[in-house]
C-alpha cells in the first residue's frame, strides 16, 4: 500500500513538472524580447511625437496637426517611454507589451495605445 501511495505521489508530481519544464525552456527567450522591447521604449519613445503629428495632420488637417497632434504626441512619448521603463524593471516577468504597436515602427500610421492588463506571454 505504501508502495502504490509513493508511486502515485511521484507521477503526480511528474505530471505537474512537465509543464513546467516544457515551458521553462522559452523562459530566456520570453525575457530577453521584453528587456529588448523595454529598451527600444525608451529610446525611442521621443518619435511618438513627429508619428503622432503626422498621422493627426492626415486626418485633421496640419493646423490641428501642429497643436493638438503636438501635445498628443507629448503624452504618447511619455507613455510609451514610461511603460519601456516598467518593461526594463520588470523583465524577469514575461508579459505582454502594454504598449500597442509594441515596437514603434510597426503600423506607423496607427496611433499607439496602451493596454492595462497584465498577461504573461
Amino acid at each position: 500500500m505504501k508502495q502504490q501511495l509513493n508511486m502515485l505521489l511521484l507521477l503526480l508530481s511528474l505530471f505537474f513538472l512537465v509543464p513546467g519544464i516544457a515551458t521553462a525552456s522559452n523562459y530566456p527567450s520570453q525575457i530577453g524580447e521584453k528587456l529588448g522591447n523595454g529598451i527600444v521604449n525608451v529610446v525611442t519613445g521621443v518619435v511618438e511625437i513627429p508619428k503622432t503629428v503626422m498621422i493627426t495632420g492626415n486626418k485633421n488637417g496640419p493646423a490641428y496637426a501642429m497643436t493638438a497632434g503636438f501635445m498628443t504626441g507629448i503624452v504618447h512619448m511619455l507613455g510609451r517611454t514610461v511603460f519601456g521603463a516598467v518593461d526594463l524593471a520588470t523583465f524577469m516577468i514575461p508579459t505582454k507589451p502594454l504598449v500597442s504597436p509594441d515596437y514603434i515602427w510597426k503600423n506607423f500610421d496607427r496611433e499607439t495605445s496602451y493596454h492595462t492588463n497584465w498577461q504573461l506571454r
